[in-house]
């Protein structure tokens, strides 16, 4: 088996084929003065993909799922525990993660939110630093700067562009769309319609990771200033469709969760809107999307495993801090729930990686509250400089096994459908601020790992219900969101009927390939 893995993902690279010559030049950095001081300074790495639940490694305890790359890179470095997203969906969990601010005062509650440019993202603190900042890949911006800080951008992703762009594509005489089979949004055709086969998707993962290691290959060679880069991927985001030899192979090991028959009504109603509750879906239906999102988790492992080796055979592993994440987790049948969108653990939790030979303990384990927001914060300590005005708190000093006992292990996560989250120490509580008037859910992690007893309502917790409650709402308006999204809803329909009518170019936008790249995809 590991001959044909290995046979596998080479056969990866074939089919991604050569970066453009334009990409190149594209990717060529920006030479600055060399310093003595810069030279010392770690290069930093941000590994993020999207929709990857910590559940779903073999570090955090999988033991179905194959991710020996993820889990090298946890055994030589640090794995933190209880690290959460500050949105359980795309853009307002990215935006948070560049601002170190949590998603209400980036005023990004949603997908249809821009990030306004007068707002400082750590690829800005580091620039100003004398860092070499770079993108490469998905990140999710919406709007006219599709940079936010970073200087290079030597490949794109498909809709880096204002709102209301048509996708391009490689052959013009296609209708643009993201991806042809299956789906990639929260409804119950996206869990139905999965399967195996080759998608845009991996297409999208393969070009950047080729370019990532050009990038890598190219500052070895000139290590003029320390880099900061983040590789952005797209998978294991739906569509559930996996390459066929990883699909086959979880076909055989996939297991099927059992729902519990008492869930909090903000759950029911989530799977009810989202039309997985009734009906109920099939144990078909599940055992094929779960067996495809963990072909999936496997096939991003590989593709992070190419990189792993480049930044080994090029000697820059030995001073680069790499950090692997994801913006948020997948349900993936886990309590009846798929995709995100919610507080529970395998929506709002996400794996958090960092290694830096020398610096960061091989092998060690922090269970300290943490979230993305961290990562600004931590990433300016490690460049000697800081961000100002973030809600954010360095991991640098727990990284280097420092861990401060002023830490207060508490964070919030919150969403555009006026809800919000607060862990604090082994207690999460989330609350949904509606019409409906449904009751907070409340969870002791400690003793409900699987979040099964929602404690919401029993008065025996009364006191910490109503003390975490006032920690939500502490710095936290529901109207706020409410009117305020409503605004960037609109503004963003404004934009979007401007773009329709005139065009504008959008040289960060990736091309996707033809329908006939998925003609192997099977729907089962």
């Amino acid at each position: 088996m590991k001959t044909t893995r290995r046979e596998f993902i080479a056969s990866v690279g074939a089919t991604a084929g050569v970066a453009s010559s334009s990409l190149l030049a594209q990717a060529e950095p920006k030479r600055g003065q060399k310093s003595e001081k810069s030279a010392e300074k770690p290069n930093i790495l941000v590994i993020m993909t999207d929709q990857h639940s910590k559940n779903f490694l073999g570090c955090y305890g999988n033991r179905i799922v194959r991710t020996p790359h993820l889990d090298r890179l946890a055994s030589e470095g640090m794995r933190f525990t209880s690290t959460y997203c500050p949105a359980p969906v795309c853009v307002p969990s990215r935006m948070s993660f560049m601002t170190g601010r949590i998603p209400s005062r980036n005023r990004v509650w949603s997908n249809q939110c821009i990030l306004s440019s007068g707002i400082p993202t750590w690829a800005h603190v580091l620039g100003a630093a004398g860092y070499e900042t770079s993108l490469i890949g998905r990140m999710h911006f919406k709007g006219p700067d599709q940079r936010h800080g970073f200087e290079n951008r030597p490949i794109g992703e498909p809709g880096a562009s204002q709102p209301g762009h048509v996708y391009q594509c490689t052959d013009p005489n296609q209708r643009a769309r993201a991806h042809y089979h299956g789906g990639s949004g929260q409804s119950r055709g996206c869990v139905t319609q999965a399967g195996r086969g080759k998608t845009t998707y991996q297409y999208f993962d393969e070009q950047r990771i080729l370019k990532a290691c050009e990038y890598l290959r190219r500052h070895a060679k000139s290590p003029e200033r320390p880099f900061a880069a983040v590789v952005g991927l797209t998978l294991p985001h739906c569509p559930f469709i996996a390459p066929k030899e990883l699909y086959n192979y979880y076909a055989e090991h996939v297991d099927v969760p059992k729902i519990e028959p008492e869930q909090p009504a903000t759950i029911r109603r989530f799977r009810k809107l989202r039309g997985i509750l009734d009906p109920p879906l099939s144990e078909h239906q599940i055992r094929v999307a779960r067996a495809a999102y963990y072909g999936l988790c496997e096939y991003v492992d590989l593709l992070i495993g190419q990189m792993l080796d480049c930044l080994d055979e090029t000697g820059l592993a030995k001073n680069t801090l790499v950090v692997y994440t994801s913006d948020h987790g997948e349900m993936a049948g886990t309590h009846g729930c798929w995709w995100k969108s919610n507080y529970y653990e395998g929506s709002v939790g996400v794996p958090l990686i960092a290694r830096l030979p020398g610096t960061i303990a091989p092998g060690s384990v922090s269970d300290a509250v943490s979230n993305l927001m961290d990562l600004g914060p931590t990433f300016a300590k490690v460049a000697s400089t800081r961000m100002s005005s973030v809600d954010g708190r360095s991991l640098w000093p727990t990284m280097q096994g420092r861990h401060p006992d002023s830490w207060k292990n508490e964070t919030v996560s919150e969403l555009y459908e006026v809800s919000r989250m607060v862990r604090s120490g082994k207690w999460k509580l989330w609350v949904y601020v509606d019409s409906d008037n449904l009751p907070p859910a409340l969870f002791n992690l400690e003793d409900d790992p699987d979040e099964l007893h929602d404690l919401g309502q029993d008065p025996m917790y009364a006191d910490i219900r109503e003390e975490l409650l006032q920690r939500v709402y502490q710095d936290w308006d529901p109207e706020l969101v409410r009117s305020g999204r409503a605004q960037a809803l609109e503004d963003f329909r404004t934009i979007s009927r401007w773009t329709r009518a005139v065009n504008p170019p959008a040289p960060d936008s990736m091309k996707i390939p033809p329908p006939s790249y998925e003609a192997d995809v099977e729907l089962l």
